[in-house]
């Protein structure tokens, strides 16, 4: 099946070229860990896997993985440990010890770093902020564990605003060894927040191909005449910037306008779904297939759940 109707795929944004060059930036400084936060649904975890795929292709020596924190109500060092060794693809992640855990976990990073021919591993942890402090410093004695192997494990911290809660109070707290090693750097990630943004990512539906190596780009796939005879979604960025300037404003959001990623891509979808019966070569989405698609993308809905959250973290900040 397409990707579009999975949803099974990536494309790059600002906030995402932000993340990378964040990256490129702790790697150069030898940064052991940073910060990235930002309101739910803005496209956080997607761009821990677009930034994957493309750390394979340009630096394919770099071992890379993505850990999942999980929500629980007792913070035990054996489930922790668990979770990591599923996640750097370990069998049989919950047998053993926690020291044997903790031995497995690391045997196994020092080894895909010597297979890769690297001294390097990058660690994405989402939904960072359900971590408790024990595990902080759980991670933090992997990190020093590796270094002490000539392995430096870098950590970014993925997760919700209360994150930089979470380092404000450490600091306050003076637990300045856990906020010097993993949360040294950080970055507000954040959704699409002008036309050019807007134009930015539009692009990618027409450079995106599917299969690979093809000329059919996610645009030509549901409307290739309209496609062939000049048109790209890039084409009607200011409408559709617009129409979400519009239901912002309609209803009485307040804020900044700043789309979340899930609430874009599920209107650039609804167009191109709604398109492909009518492709021709003349065909053109219309002003009200747009405003359709943005009435329908659950932007409203969105904002609305994550502004009492926004309100009551920036009086903790």
């Amino acid at each position: 099946m397409h990707p579009i109707v999975t949803g099974n795929y990536r494309i790059a944004t600002p906030a995402i070229q932000a993340f990378l060059e964040l990256i490129n930036r702790c790697l150069r400084y030898r940064t052991t860990g940073a910060l990235i936060y930002g309101p739910s649904r803005i496209g956080k975890t997607r761009s821990i896997e677009y930034l994957r795929l493309l750390m394979a292709e340009t630096h394919p020596k770099i071992t890379t993985y993505h850990v999942q924190a999980e929500h629980k109500p007792r913070h035990a060092e054996g489930p922790f440990f668990t979770n990591l060794l599923d996640a750097v693809g370990c069998p049989d992640p919950d047998r053993g010890t926690n020291p044997s855990k903790r031995i497995r976990l690391i045997s196994k990073i020092r080894e895909a770093c010597t297979k890769n021919g690297s001294g390097t591993a990058i660690m994405f942890v989402d939904e960072a902020q359900r971590l408790a402090e024990n595990e902080y410093e759980w991670l933090r004695d992997v990190q020093d564990h590796l270094d002490r192997m000539q392995i430096k494990l870098f950590m970014f911290l993925v997760g919700q605003q209360e994150l930089y809660s979470i380092k404000v109070n450490m600091q306050r707290a003076g637990r300045t060894q856990i906020v010097a090693r993993l949360m040294v750097d950080e970055l507000a990630f954040f959704g699409i927040r002008n036309v050019h943004d807007v134009a930015s990512c539009l692009s990618g539906y027409g450079e995106t191909a599917f299969p690979q190596e093809t000329d059919w780009t996610f645009t030509r796939f549901y409307l290739p005449e309209a496609v062939d005879d000049g048109y790209a979604l890039i084409q009607d960025a200011q409408i559709l910037w617009d129409e979400f300037v519009t239901l912002h404003n309609k209803a009485s959001l307040g804020s900044k306008l700043e789309i979340p990623m899930e609430s874009f891509t599920r209107a650039v979808e609804i167009v191109l779904k709604e398109s492909e019966l009518q492709d021709r070569p003349d065909f053109r989405p219309s002003r009200e297939m747009w405003r359709h698609a943005v009435r329908n993308s659950g932007y409203v809905q969105a904002r609305v759940a994550t502004a009492r959250i926004l309100s009551e973290l920036a009086k903790l900040v």
